[in-house]
């Protein structure tokens, strides 16, 4: 992944030393139980965890034996040996290479998957924090672009909340499902190494054992894990498409916060553009985009096929380092986004009153008109807003067929803002609890 899109720690999780070392303690605590097991000396073990413990493997020197073996965990075994010395014989004993690559990625994996759910925590309480701040702010909800019904700013980003907690949730799951391991040997058979080897490594490693590997994690996990992602990143997305359309000059009811001596065009010196949700459209589409490879790699060869193994080199780093970034970035947005609670009304107010047309209909038809009538009443009223500039009231309280069936108390009061927001602490009940 490029350093522009990349945080430190998760980037870390994806470094050769970080996956060297990963391997090494697969190798080791496998070590550790065959010598429980009495296949290898204790002292070999001991050894093993002694030397390979303490070393730093050198990246460089594997890359230079893999130029010869074109084979990087026999590379990386053959520079153990280096380290360790003789009882490096005991290494890798009845093991095959996808027991440690297979069990290295998942482990990396259920790491990144511990980051992004702390990103994901960071983003719900940036979200409440500002939900809560505007429960109360009128603004227009749109259906189609339009102007819709009265809603709160504030049940908007509740809405996001939500939806983001259920985001977290199936990054649980997909933790879940990911963090399992595989030492079972050639086509999985155990054939050559203990099934209780597996089980003590998968308890160093927080994993559980899979229970049929046929040498390979099956790849249904991954397609689900990836899947996920691209779940999380289209949530992403949607917020930030609704903080651009916030944004739009016509609307400006929100924007991103825009930074002293920060330009927003290299042409136009008025520009303040909403670059950081523009780039998280983009980002969005990039994690998505590893989903279908994913998916792809599901069907493997028999016991296993390594057509799986270069996709995997990329989308794991990517995918992860990606969202990992653009949870950061909607964060930094949620928390720092300038609101406008008077264009919001101004907005709002723009074809005076036509929101509340709703109310007007249903009162028609409360009070015995057809439901017919009551629409073809309130709609011709309605058209003389949108193509003439009227006032909605104004033009009820004239019309005569409206006024046979409502008084004008009663039409008046249908333009309360107050009866559009009477549920507002039911739904932050719903959303964050007790409120």
């Amino acid at each position: 992944m490029i350093p522009r899109y990349s945080r430190p720690e998760m980037v870390a999780l994806w470094s050769p030393e970080t996956k060297f070392r990963i391997w090494f303690e697969i190798e080791a605590h496998a070590c550790d139980a065959l010598a429980e097991i009495g296949i290898i000396p204790q002292e070999a073990a001991r050894t093993i965890w002694e030397k390979g413990g303490s070393a730093e493997f050198d990246v460089a020197r594997i890359d230079e034996i893999e130029r010869e073996t074109k084979h990087d965990v026999i590379a990386f075994l053959t520079h153990l040996a280096e380290i360790v010395g003789p009882d490096a014989r005991f290494v890798h004993q009845g093991m095959t290479s996808s027991d440690v690559l297979d069990t290295c990625f998942n482990v990396q994996l259920a790491r990144a998957s511990d980051l992004l759910l702390s990103d994901v925590d960071g983003l719900l309480a940036a979200l409440k924090e500002r939900a809560f701040e505007h429960k109360d702010t009128i603004t227009i909800g749109r259906s189609h672009g339009i102007h819709a019904e009265p809603t709160t700013f504030g049940v908007k980003l509740a809405q996001a909340y939500a939806e983001f907690d259920r985001c977290r949730s199936r990054l649980v799951a997909a933790r879940e499902e990911i963090a399992t391991c595989a030492i079972s040997g050639a086509v999985g058979t155990f054939a050559n190494i203990d099934p209780r080897v597996e089980e003590h490594v998968a308890e160093k490693m927080g994993l559980k054992p899979e229970p049929v590997s046929t040498q390979v994690v099956p790849r249904d996990r991954h397609a689900m894990f990836f899947a996920t992602l691209g779940v999380v990143a289209s949530s992403i997305e949607r917020l930030a498409i609704e903080i651009r359309h916030l944004q739009r000059t016509e609307v400006l009811e929100a924007e991103e916060y825009f930074s002293p001596g920060q330009k927003g065009s290299s042409a136009m010196p008025h520009k303040r553009n909403p670059v950081l949700t523009e780039n998280l459209t983009g980002l969005a589409r990039m994690v998505r985009s590893y989903a279908l490879p994913a998916m792809e790699n599901v069907a493997l060869w028999h016991e296993r096929d390594i057509s799986h193994s270069s996709v995997e080199r990329m989308i794991g780093p990517d995918a992860t380092i990606t969202l990992d970034f653009a949870l950061a970035r909607l964060t930094n947005v949620v928390e720092k986004l300038v609101v406008y609670p008077d264009n919001m009304l101004k907005n709002m107010n723009k074809f005076s009153g036509l929101v509340h047309s709703q109310r007007v209909l249903l009162a028609l038809t409360q009070a015995g008109v057809s439901r017919e009538d009551s629409y073809r009443l309130v709609q011709r009223n309605a058209m003389k807003v949108w193509e003439k500039g009227k006032d909605f009231l104004e033009e009820l309280l004239s019309d005569e067929d409206v006024r046979a069936a409502l008084p004008e108390d009663v039409i008046r009061e249908k333009f309360d803002l107050g009866y559009h927001t009477k549920h507002v602490d039911t739904i932050f009940r719903r959303v964050f609890g007790a409120v």
